[in-house]
């Protein structure tokens, strides 16, 4: 916040300094053609020498202003780019921890061992992440700190394994080595398409190695690595909506959609609608079957996934309306299957 408060005032201090030069360069040229108008009847060649002084000095004064325009256009167009990189970040991590929260609703419905798998390498991701981001700012007893916490619990052993050698060689490396090491982990979290922590790590690197022209070149790395991703994913698209792969199709809009501009998802909304609507009509059908076949497990586990997926369609406000009753059915069709079972 201190470093936030000092860049603005400094910006302010700057402005204010181009200002009064400019103010002095206008009024210095006003002096000399006030002094050449007065020089003119007597003095001619001192008077013309003075309004030839004057006007250089205005000149002078409006490339000045000129200069100083552009360069403060430079710096707002490069703080709306930053602002808009940052909220693409921002964007995704949203993005992901909505996907977390789906999974821990649907965790709520599994046995603890299932649970255990399905958040196990999420979690490591995670921490191993926080370790890692601590060990690239330098903050080493941190870093250290985390990794023998993890350590104590026996599901983050390996892990904290791992991260203990990588930290023990990050320090012992040489400046370029640890440069070296970051960047590393950075692509590796580029193959991964992890944009927002790739950009966390890019933000940790420069400021920690500012002079590293290599560092200095993986913001355009990243924007490379985005770009490519986005190219795979929409001939990826065009194909599986050509050959009619509903369910493929939307599995690549939903990673799509972090991707597109508002111009680029509208030239793609037609073509997602159809999907979408070929999707919602082959979940009514099998919805339609499995109640017309009194198969209630499988009606209720079909009518959730229409509510969660088309949550504003009319067959998704049916479905809600009578899901207690389906919930009751398969809970009697479970009931009676274990009494089948055990007889």
């Amino acid at each position: 916040m201190d470093f936030l408060i000092s860049q603005k005032v400094n910006s302010t201090r700057w402005r204010f300094k181009w200002h009064v030069l400019f103010a002095f360069l206008i009024v210095l040229s006003l002096i000399f053609s006030a002094m050449g108008a007065a020089f003119g009847g007597t003095e001619e060649k001192t008077g013309k020498l003075l309004l030839y002084l004057a006007g250089g000095i205005l000149l002078l004064a409006l490339a000045y202003a000129v200069f100083v325009i552009l360069l403060l256009v430079y710096e707002t167009v490069k703080s709306l780019k930053d602002a808009g990189e940052k909220m693409d970040n921002a964007t995704e991590m949203l993005t992901r921890q909505s996907s977390m929260l789906l999974q821990i609703a649907q965790g709520v419905r599994l046995s603890d061992t299932a649970r255990e798998i399905v958040f196990r390498d999420a979690e490591q991701m995670e921490l191993g992440e926080a370790a890692l981001n601590k060990l690239h700012q330098h903050d080493f007893d941190e870093a250290e700190a985390m990794i023998e916490t993890m350590a104590q619990y026996p599901k983050y052993k390996d892990l904290a394994a791992r991260l203990k050698r990588m930290a023990e060689r990050y320090r012992s490396s040489t400046e370029e080595g640890r440069i070296n090491q970051i960047i590393a982990h950075i692509e590796d979290l580029f193959s991964q398409y992890r944009w927002a922590q790739a950009a966390v790590q890019i933000d940790n690197l420069i400021k920690t190695f500012p002079y590293s022209d290599r560092a200095k070149m993986m913001p355009a790395r990243l924007h490379e690595h985005k770009d490519r991703r986005k190219r795979v994913l929409l001939a990826e698209w065009d194909l599986a909506v050509r050959n009619k792969d509903t369910d493929h199709s939307l599995e690549i809009l939903k990673e799509l959609d972090l991707y597109l501009t508002p111009t680029e998802a509208l030239a793609l909304k037609e073509s997602a609608a159809s999907v979408f609507r070929t999707k919602l009509h082959n979940l009514g059908v099998e919805f339609s079957m499995a109640v017309a076949e009194k198969n209630w497990k499988k009606a209720l586990d079909t009518g959730k996934e229409i509510v969660q997926n088309f949550p504003n369609s009319r067959m998704a406000a049916e479905i809600r309306s009578k899901m207690d009753i389906l919930q009751e059915r398969a809970r009697t069709e479970a009931k009676e299957e274990k009494e089948k079972e055990s007889a």
